[in-house]
């Protein structure tokens, strides 16, 4: 296995990650990166394999586990509980009740919900100018979340920072000031989710937050440190993810004036997801030896699965680094796969489909103001603003 070196915090690959993905591949099906010390999985078939390997998985292993640090128990307190960070029997049991409560139809309802929304964004545009990430992209999933949970759109702002405060503990530029920020959101999300929760069992409302308390099998309810975690996992990861689908996606919309309708909408959102992925690496550990493409994996090895590069393997995808929605359809990684498929997929996928034909629609004439930086966000890929005008 080849070894490789870079930076995920250096300029160059910020802003565009796929030649060091291509030199990896160009090595094998896994390659060694030496800044996350990590065996990576960098071709398409070697992470559909690993996300679906059971062998493999998001808990650390007993023996491994480390005392968590004092100034971090608020944040952990909510990742001991998040489907994210969780394997079966307990992962299946929590999914499974989430998926009762959000269910396809609740999602299909909040498709003229959306159209609203992104209308009333765009009237509320200023003249001039406008950095379309805070008027138009953020705004989107955190509202529709809020109002999802049954909390009021004033509180949008405040799910936001709390959000961007917590999802800041995934990036490489991880620091102190940043673990503090983000145990601090995760104690003041905690708090204000408690007082609705509570008062939802009360007095259940026609609301997300309300199906979930209901939720039940053989007995079974999520316990409200499990509803707390269900619902930031909601916020965080639904808008971490659309934020930078929907930025990413209107930038490679004006720099290749390709055009997106209502008919058209559901093609290119994929090809949109697959060329410009929002998460590009997701971790693994190995729950006993495997071997797998060449490498012998030992209990508790971590590897990372590197999303952005299997959607941009040549193998797969005919002339890779290229925006073409019209290309033959091929399952991507934009949203995971395998037991940890996104669950609020559906919903990023209305959000896109919805709110992007509507905003080329009636700005027929909008253009780039700017060229687009991506942010040191990494392992998230996103933008820092996205200026643009008509």
């Amino acid at each position: 296995m080849r070894r490789f070196s870079q930076s995920p915090t250096d300029p160059g690959f910020v802003q565009d990650p796929y030649p060091f993905y291509h030199r990896m591949r160009a090595g094998g099906d896994l390659g060694y990166w030496d800044e996350y010390g990590m065996v990576c999985a960098v071709s398409h078939r070697a992470v559909q394999a690993l996300l679906r390997d059971r062998r493999f998985g998001r808990e650390i292993p007993a023996e491994q586990a480390r005392p968590i640090p004092e100034h971090l128990a608020p944040f952990y307190a909510i990742e001991a509980h998040s489907m994210l960070e969780l394997e079966a029997p307990r992962h299946t049991r929590l999914r499974g009740l989430v998926l009762r409560a959000f269910t396809s139809r609740r999602i299909a309802a909040l498709g003229p919900e959306i159209a609203a929304l992104a209308h009333g964004l765009i009237d509320a545009f200023p003249d001039g100018p406008v950095d379309l990430l805070p008027a138009f992209c953020q705004p989107i999933p955190v509202i529709v979340i809020a109002r999802l949970l049954g909390v009021p759109d004033a509180m949008a702002p405040q799910l936001l920072a709390w959000s961007n405060a917590m999802v800041a503990m995934y990036q490489a530029r991880r620091s102190r000031a940043i673990e503090d920020a983000a145990a601090q959101a995760a104690a003041d999300f905690a708090t204000f989710l408690s007082d609705y929760i509570a008062e939802r069992r009360r007095s259940p409302r026609d609301d997300l937050l309300s199906q979930l308390i209901a939720a039940e099998e053989q007995g079974d309810r999520l316990s409200t440190e499990e509803l707390i975690a269900t619902c930031v996992l909601l916020l965080n990861a639904g808008h971490e993810a659309t934020v930078h689908t929907m930025g990413n996606g209107i930038k490679t919309l004006l720099e290749t004036g390709h055009p997106i309708t209502a008919e058209s909408a559901a093609p290119v959102c994929e090809e949109i997801l697959r060329h410009d992925a929002p998460l590009h690496l997701f971790t693994r550990y190995a729950y006993e030896t495997a071997e797998l493409f060449g490498h012998r994996f030992a209990r508790g090895d971590r590897l990372a699965l590197l999303l952005g590069a299997a959607n941009r393997d040549p193998a797969v995808y005919a002339d890779p680094d290229r925006f073409a929605p019209t290309r033959e359809a091929r399952p991507h990684h934009g949203f995971g796969g395998g037991p940890h498929f996104c669950v609020g997929a559906p919903l990023a996928g209305l959000e896109l489909q919805t709110a992007l034909p509507i905003l080329f629609a009636r700005l027929p004439g909008l253009r780039l103001g700017e060229p687009p930086r991506y942010a040191d966000l990494y392992h998230f890929h996103g933008l820092e603003r996205l200026l643009a005008e008509s």
